[in-house]
């Protein structure tokens, strides 16, 4: 039995055992190859340190479909070297004089969290964010998302990954800029079927050459019981559909109201329209992609009788005549024998005189 979000994204909700080999769990939502894509909406730090501001986004968020939202925490000063938090800031995208200023700027604290996790679930949509160290990941836990996300430069945070593994909370896993065998070496200590793992690259915006999205379908084989996905920092919505296509069931994109605000990320980010038609795509692909069995449709039927072809005689033929294969043309529609039955014909005795161009039928023959 098989229950769909009443939203424009009909994510399977599974209420039975699963038969699948992949499959991830993500708060109410089972995620597999039957199901439509968890599509994450990747606000970031695209609100500016407003919480108004990131209200909106979540809001046009839900309205074009987006399965979940995201931010990112940083404890900055547990974070950067002491150094690098104080050092000058002078980015026309800055919120402040130093690095740790600006980071500080970008931070909602435990209150906001709660209230945006509360938005989020008012409006259908799960809420988490991206661990940049262990205390937001406790942070995190503390406030109970249902999911935390790695990001691409952390692959190699091997203490970090552990900690937010035995939470048993599920784990999204970005992989640009690395290897196959540091990501392997990434997850010896994480339980396979507890992770979503993404193709990525670390490019802000990526280009389509590198884009790799053929890395999915070789992550699917190496890693049969892990959920695949992509982070896409591409500027369009073409690229997530044909990772569904190829595999892909989480798809990440990074999400703004407005390219042209402040900030390092508006520029390629989705906006509302360009989201709500990329979920269009996603959910149009999962059902042009079928259940990969060869059948005939209802509607197929009349147009293929209308073009396709029967057999008839191709000239007068006299009764008691031996058939041959010259003897047969072929005629659309079909509403007589089919051409690829026409080796049942050849050398039966006709029972009665035909005409040029008469339907063949079998009670012509002896």
């Amino acid at each position: 039995m098989t229950t769909i979000r009443p939203t424009t994204s009909p994510l399977k909700v599974l209420t039975m055992p699963s038969v699948y080999d992949r499959e991830l769990t993500i708060g109410r939502f089972v995620i597999n190859d039957d199901s439509d894509a968890f599509v994450i909406a990747e606000i970031g730090h695209n609100h500016q340190g407003s919480v108004e501001l990131c209200e909106k986004m979540f809001q046009a968020a839900a309205r074009a479909g987006a399965t979940a939202v995201k931010l990112q925490k940083r404890d900055n000063k547990f974070l950067y070297t002491h150094d690098f938090y104080n050092s000058p800031y002078l980015s026309e995208n800055s919120f402040g004089k130093t690095y740790g200023e600006h980071r500080d700027f970008l931070e909602f604290n435990l209150t906001e969290y709660r209230h945006l996790k509360q938005v989020a679930n008012e409006l259908g949509m799960l809420f988490f964010a991206t661990a940049f160290d262990i205390p937001s990941a406790d942070f995190l836990f503390d406030i109970g998302v249902p999911v935390v996300k790695i990001a691409s430069g952390d692959l190699r945070s091997a203490p970090l990954i552990s900690h937010i593994a035995r939470s048993g909370i599920p784990l999204i896993m970005s992989t640009g800029g690395s290897t196959t065998e540091e990501i392997k070496r990434a997850l010896e200590d994480v339980d396979p079927s507890n992770i979503a793992l993404l193709q990525c690259t670390a490019a802000y915006p990526a280009e389509p050459d590198e884009m790799n999205l053929r890395v999915i379908a070789n992550f699917r084989d190496l890693f049969p019981n892990t959920t695949i996905g992509l982070s896409s920092h591409d500027r369009g919505i073409a690229f997530p559909v044909v990772a569904f296509a190829l595999g892909a069931r989480v798809i990440e994109k990074h999400f703004t109201i407005d390219r042209s605000l402040k900030g390092t990320d508006h520029a390629f980010s989705l906006e509302p329209t360009g989201m709500e038609k990329m979920v269009r795509d996603l959910e149009l692909t999962r059902l042009a992609l079928g259940d990969g069995v060869k059948k005939v449709y209802e509607k197929e039927i009349e147009p293929v009788r209308k073009m396709s072809k029967m057999i008839v005689y191709a000239k007068d033929l006299p009764k008691g005549h031996i058939l041959s294969n010259a003897d047969f043309t072929m005629k659309s529609p079909n509403i007589g024998i089919s051409p690829q039955s026409i080796s049942s014909l050849i050398g039966k005795r006709l029972i009665s005189d035909v005409a040029e161009f008469q339907i063949t039928k079998f009670d012509h023959l002896e």
